[in-house]
């Protein structure tokens, strides 16, 4: 089960440019901070990557499945889930946000048909 993200800390992540990841070793610390644009669907937060590697934040988040994020206003511990094979209605509706907080242009890279088989989602611990 999903734990749930509260009204303002979606709005905080809704309001940042960038999200910033730190994805845990096995050791429990974490790596270094990586930014990457981020969104919110459906009062859940999620990320892709313009190219699915099996290293870098990615495949370190996909791997660890835990990490720590912080955007102005807002630092929690989280869980990875590696959703791109869900419904089609929840990554359409992430497109969409792509779209919408990034422009139509600025988007093109993270609503591909690549992009969208990096969507993971967040959810804090």
């Amino acid at each position: 089960m999903t734990t749930q993200w509260s009204a303002a800390d979606l709005r905080l992540v809704s309001a940042a440019a960038e999200l910033e990841i730190a994805v845990r070793r096995p050791d429990g610390s974490l790596r270094r901070w990586v930014p990457i644009w981020v969104v919110c669907a459906g009062e859940q937060v999620y990320v892709r990557t313009w190219h699915r590697r099996d290293t870098g934040w990615f495949g370190q988040a996909v791997h660890a499945q835990r990490a720590r994020i912080r955007v102005p206003g807002m630092e929690a511990d989280i869980t990875i889930e590696d959703i791109a094979d869900t419904s089609a209605q929840v990554t359409a509706d992430v497109t969409q946000a792509y779209r919408t907080k990034y422009g139509r242009g600025g988007a093109d890279s993270m609503v591909n048909a690549t992009a969208v088989a990096t969507t993971l989602r967040l959810s804090p611990e």
